[in-house]
């Protein structure tokens, strides 16, 4: 349980510092938003780090799928676009292969 609050944290923050960026340079919003958005991606790397797993590859593989649902939540809720079915699939998708990379179990190999 504690993996996946990790990884939710860092996709708010992924997300939020993504769009600071998103928001300067396509929306024409201040300057000024680049700061918290690169704060906010400073604490995504961080966050990603306190995940209980040997390779950062894994850790890396497994949240693509919470960051994808994550996403969609961001247009939903931020963006005010529903999701739609095609996006749900997708994400599904992803969040079951997230699991399988995160849950599965590992054989020892020396």
């Amino acid at each position: 349980m504690k993996t996946i609050i990790i990884y939710a944290g860092a996709a708010l923050a992924e997300i939020a510092g993504c769009f600071a960026f998103w928001a300067w340079l396509r929306l024409g919003h201040n300057i000024g938003w680049l700061l918290p958005g690169v704060v906010s991606l400073a604490i995504f790397a961080l966050l990603l780090t306190q995940v209980d797993t040997s390779f950062a590859g894994r850790a890396y593989a497994a949240y693509g799928g919470i960051y994808i649902v994550s996403s969609l939540i961001w247009l939903w809720l931020v963006e005010g676009k529903l999701p739609d079915q095609w996006d749900m699939l997708g994400a599904t998708i992803c969040l079951l292969g997230a699991g399988i990379i995160l849950f599965g179990p590992r054989s020892v190999v020396s």
